[in-house]
């Protein structure tokens, strides 16, 4: 389906917003949702189906097969902002199969798991808001049936270590937030900082890559986490990387290497816990490949510099570091998970070869706001990257040596308000809206002549359902 239009595009979207909204209030509101598409409970599990009471379904999970089908729609629009006014509709198919050998073949503590992806639809971003780094929604890919994990997973010594071994994805573990999962902004998924510096991204959606995850949890409340990875998912190469592994199947092994890892501690996360469930994540992460200086040549000239070779000096490594808080603040008393919950995450890189060297997002939700209404979840989210100072420099610099006004790049900012309504166990719909500050992070509008128009500020608003068949 495709959905796009420019002069009445957000009349159509309030339209389909108002439609979704009137279909989901006849449904009760029942006990659990859709997981978001960033995170490890995503991958590992399946959530309440429709069909979940379907005999051949109930035949395969008594012998150890669990065989999803998810499925996210949204249609999101900006009515001010951006490169051009626009509304868009994208939709995320997932399949998912899940085999425990230990059902199937005896095979203790083994877990074999694959997912693909049916990816339809054209994305705001990409057309409507010039390519910003804080992407708007965390399904928004190029068209595609694609591959994703496949993996097998071996726990040991009653799970004291699990390994993962595979075509996996860093952002199904790895820097993920439990209350920022609520958001439509893929940056409170996979950071914008790791989406903009890592060769074509990094291993997160929709580009997966041979790896292998260990993973040691000595106590129930410490855990520590290690991952190797092949260093860039789609291979070198002009455009966009998607498209260089547009099937999920070419399973690089021979690019750099990606290293990954964390370390997690939480609180009163049992069922029996009084006080209030908290988790604590403090991580790293290196690069083995060369890095192109966002400022200098190899003699030290500024890349503006008419007299520069135009080359860039070229950087051994990349390396960032990483901390991560999800903490709830406050309980309804005598409810499960109901209450306020808040999250932060900062994140930093060396400036002189990564276009963003500092990253923090951050946010608060609620669930159970409404009386009767257990699952809804409320939430307000900020994320912000920094535009390196070398790549700032970069700009200064040419406006010296070209006498131009052009921007000067510093930083892109995503606000969001999100509502994500539970109106039935396999059916959400959620409500959103976004403001973008400094698209591309304050780069020159490509529609403006001059090039000293930034791309202005965007407003995007949408609505996204999802369903669990």
């Amino acid at each position: 389906m495709r959905f796009r239009t420019h002069c009445r595009g957000p009349f159509r979207i309030a339209s389909w917003a108002l439609l979704l909204m009137i279909c989901g209030s006849w449904v009760g509101a029942q006990d659990t949702g859709i997981a978001p598409v960033d995170g490890e409970a995503y991958s590992d599990s399946c959530p309440d189906p429709l069909i979940r009471h379907w005999a051949p379904r109930a035949d395969l999970e008594k012998i150890g097969v669990r065989a999803c089908l998810n499925y996210i729609g949204e249609i999101l629009g900006n009515p001010a902002g951006g490169v051009r006014r626009g509304a868009i509709y994208e939709g995320l198919l997932e399949m998912l199969v899940n085999l425990d050998l230990e059902r199937i073949a005896g095979w203790s503590g083994a877990v074999f798991h694959v997912n693909a992806y049916q990816i339809h639809g054209r994305g705001l971003s990409a057309n409507d808001l010039g390519n910003n780094l804080l992407i708007v929604s965390n399904i928004e890919a190029e068209r595609t049936t694609r591959l994703f994990d496949v993996w097998l997973e071996q726990r040991l010594w009653n799970d004291l270590v699990a390994v993962r071994i595979g075509q996996l994805a860093a952002d199904d573990e790895f820097i993920t937030s439990q209350y920022g999962g609520l958001f439509v902004n893929s940056t409170f998924g996979w950071p914008g900082i790791t989406a903009t510096d890592l060769p074509s991204g990094g291993p997160a959606y929709p580009l997966s890559t041979p790896g292998v995850r260990v993973k040691v949890r000595p106590t129930d409340q410490v855990s520590v986490m290690v991952a190797v990875f092949n260093g860039d998912p789609a291979g070198r190469g002009l455009g966009n990387p998607q498209l260089r592994d547009a099937s999920g199947t070419v399973f690089r092994v021979n690019d750099d290497t990606f290293a990954i890892a964390e370390a997690a501690y939480t609180v009163n996360q049992g069922k029996d816990a009084t006080g209030l469930p908290g988790m604590y994540k403090l991580g790293g992460w290196y690069h083995s490949g060369r890095f192109a200086d966002e400022r200098l040549d190899a003699t030290g000239l500024s890349l503006a510099n008419p007299a520069s070779s135009g080359v860039p000096s070229q950087h051994r490594g990349d390396f960032g570091l990483y901390a991560v808080v999800d903490q709830m603040v406050w309980h309804v008393p005598e409810t499960k998970d109901q209450g306020f919950g808040v999250f932060l995450r900062v994140a930093g890189s060396p400036s002189d070869r990564n276009l963003v060297d500092f990253y923090a997002d951050g946010g608060v939700t609620y669930k159970g706001l409404l009386p009767n209404r257990e699952d809804d979840v409320l939430g307000l989210g900020v994320a912000y990257a920094r535009i390196s100072d070398a790549a700032r420099g970069l700009d200064r610099d040419l406006n010296f040596f070209s006498g131009a006004n052009r921007p000067v790049r510093d930083y892109e900012m995503a606000l969001e308000l999100t509502f994500r309504a539970q109106v039935a166990p396999w059916w959400t719909v959620q409500p959103d809206l976004q403001f973008i500050v400094h698209p591309g992070g304050h780069v020159p509008d490509p529609t403006d002549p001059s090039g000293t128009r930034p791309i202005r500020n965007a407003v995007v608003v949408g609505v996204r359902t999802g369903i669990a068949f």
